[in-house]
Parts: C-alpha cells; structure tokens; sequence
C-alpha cells in the first residue's frame, strides 16, 4: 500500500515539475498585418509578390498570401447615407478590411469595411459617414 502512495507521489512530482519549467511558445513572425489600411492597397511587398493569386472565377482583383491568412483585393461600388453613388477599392483580411473611396462630391475617401453578407460590405469613414457597398 505505501508502494502505491510512493507511486502516486513519484508521478505528482514529476508532472509538476514538468509543467513549471516548460518554455513558453515562441511567437510566431509574419508579415501579414493584424489591421488593413487604406495604404495596403496601393502596393504589393516582396512578401505578397511570392504569394500573389489572380483568379477570374471569383470577384476579387488579386489574392496573396497563404491558406487561413489570405489577403483580397476587390473593386467595390456602392452608396453613402445620401444616395450619392460611390466606387473604389479596397483590400480586406478576414471579416474587416480598408481602402478608398471616389464620389461625386470627394476626390478620395478612406474607409474601413467589414463584411455584412455574401458580397456587400458596411463602410465607415473617417467623420463617421456609412456607406453600403458590393463588390463588382
């Protein structure tokens, strides 16, 4: 009986050890961004430029990036709170994205986006102005 106590204690011991001088997981680099900004879509970097995917099955203008982690590129168009129409582009990474806007009344209009369903997305611009847009 006090052999199986010796036991129980013996592996107690040892998994605790084990745990407390584990070492932590090394972070893992990339060099995707954690945000879009409207800037990612003016340029491609050396990164993307070995991943980049064009595909005319689907709506988006190019692809990099790697399986889980892709990055889009779409044309959009669409209205703003006034009915204004408006068209730009924009890269999106996951549900959220960034780009520009061109209206009638505004040379340019940074945006950020997130998706809402199958091809249409909500905007939001810097003074707090939505629009609703689809991808072309």
């Amino acid at each position: 009986m006090k052999k199986n106590y010796l036991i129980l204690l013996l592996l107690f011991i040892f998994y605790s050890c084990e745990k407390a001088s584990a070492p932590l997981p090394a972070q893992i680099n990339t060099f995707y961004q954690s945000a879009i900004t409207a800037d990612d879509r003016k340029t491609i970097t050396p990164e993307e430029a070995k991943t980049y995917h064009v595909n005319n099955t689907y709506k988006y203008e190019y692809r990099t990036g790697n399986p889980g982690n892709y990055k889009y590129n779409y044309d959009v168009k669409g209205i703003n709170i006034n009915g204004d129409s408006v068209f730009g582009n924009i890269n999106v990474q996951g549900k959220y994205g960034a780009g520009i806007l061109i209206g009638d009344t505004v040379a340019e209009i940074e945006i950020n986006t997130e998706w809402i369903s199958y091809g249409k997305l909500k905007a939001l611009d810097k003074k707090g102005n939505e629009y609703n847009l689809i991808v072309k």
